[in-house]
Order: C-alpha cells, then sequence, then structure tokens
C-alpha cells in the first residue's frame, strides 16, 4: 500500500512539473473603445501579417496567437500604431482608444 502511495504522489508531481514547463506562443487581442467599427493590421518580427477587420465598439476579440518577438498593430482608421516586444507565456490586450494612440495592456 505504501508503495502505491509513493507511485501515485510521485506521478501526480510529473504532471504538475511538466504541466508548468510549457513556453507557450504570446497571445494578444484588440478591444476597440472607439466609436466606431475599427480595424487593425498586424505585423509580427517573422513579417506575418494579420488583419482583423469590423472590431464592434467596446468589443474585445479573442486571442490570437503570434510568434515571439517584436507585433507591431496599426489602427487602419486612425492611422495610429503601437509595437511592443512579445514574450512567451504573455497575454496582451491592444487598447484602440480615442483621442490617443493605441495603447498595449499586458493581462495577468
Amino acid at each position: 500500500m505504501k508503495n502505491i502511495s509513493i507511485s501515485i504522489l510521485g506521478l501526480v508531481f510529473f504532471l504538475i512539473s511538466n504541466g508548468c514547463s510549457h513556453n507557450t506562443d504570446p497571445q494578444f487581442r484588440i478591444r476597440n473603445e472607439q466609436l466606431n467599427k475599427v480595424n487593425v493590421n498586424i505585423r509580427t518580427s517573422g513579417n506575418s501579417k494579420l488583419s482583423i477587420n469590423d472590431i464592434e465598439p467596446g468589443q474585445t476579440t479573442e486571442y490570437q496567437t503570434a510568434p515571439e518577438g517584436n507585433i507591431t498593430a496599426v489602427a487602419v482608421i486612425q492611422n495610429e500604431s503601437v509595437s511592443f516586444l512579445a514574450a512567451k507565456n504573455t497575454h496582451y490586450t491592444i487598447v484602440i482608444s480615442t483621442g490617443k494612440p493605441p495603447s498595449v495592456n499586458v493581462d495577468e
């Protein structure tokens, strides 16, 4: 019985440590605080391009995955951009707000 308990505890420890050691790519989403729909163009350091169109006022998009490195987001209507260095295991929210350039928040 003692060996079974030790085996189960060892298995649980292995599963927990293995589950915590994954390095996931950064994720980002867009929140529109404008009064109109916005379109946002995303460019990553790997020169990948992504367009997220027709984001409704007050809407927050689903998370998108990007490779680690520099991410540039351009709000098409405002022609304003924000760039940031995205790190693994991190979630970001790009906020398209009124009266100022877009900003980036790190979601915890």
